[in-house]
């Protein structure tokens, strides 16, 4: 047996248990390292109270975890509008559609009227199908013509990416790779906006 083995089985150490101050510096250190949204952090600290427990002798109950992040939201820490619209923007660049921006916006606690916001004007949403189709091969880019199968994986992917079925069809069914991305161009030229 080697060394290594032997700590692999030794018990973990319990971290000590959260007082006021550990509790604070963690909160801060937090949204000082990740974009978050104010439900994200909610449930972080929940979690960490709920892992290491809390040592307060007078304060049972513990911190008052909706206060701690309605502070750090009237002091700017976090904002749930500029973390939607840098979430929705990454996805999109990655290639996922509206649908699927509005679920991961969802899961991290947005609300309905913010992602309604951030959603993805007509351009960007044919550019992240576009440019779904050109990374995984899709449809034009394709280095030879599918057969029906795998048109329909083809097809099932991009859905799944969160594309509307017209977006999709649109996009597998241009003549050429120049023509999807005119495609997506003419959303541009139509709306004048690029953006999210």
């Amino acid at each position: 047996m080697d060394g290594n083995s032997q700590e692999r089985n030794k018990p973990k150490k319990r971290k000590k248990p959260l007082d006021p101050t550990s509790f604070e510096e963690m909160a801060l250190a937090y949204v000082a390292r990740f974009a978050t949204s104010a439900a994200k952090l909610e449930r972080y600290l929940y979690r960490k109270l709920r892992e290491r427990g809390w040592a307060e002798d007078g304060n049972e109950e513990g911190p008052d975890v909706p206060a701690m992040v309605a502070r750090y939201v009237d002091k700017g820490y976090v904002d749930d509008a500029v973390y939607a619209r840098a979430k929705a923007n990454d996805l999109l660049r990655r290639g996922y559609g509206e649908r699927r921006v509005k679920q991961a916006l969802g899961q991290a606690g947005i609300g309905e009227s913010v992602a309604d916001d951030v959603a993805p004007a007509e351009h960007t949403a044919r550019t992240a199908a576009v440019h779904l189709a050109r990374k995984r091969g899709f449809g034009p880019f394709a280095l030879e013509a599918p057969d029906r199968e795998r048109r329909e994986k083809q097809i099932a992917a991009m859905l799944r990416a969160g594309h509307t079925f017209d977006h999709v069809r649109a996009v597998l069914d241009a003549d050429s790779a120049d023509a999807a991305e005119q495609w997506a161009e003419d959303a541009r030229e139509e709306t004048g906006s690029w953006d999210a």
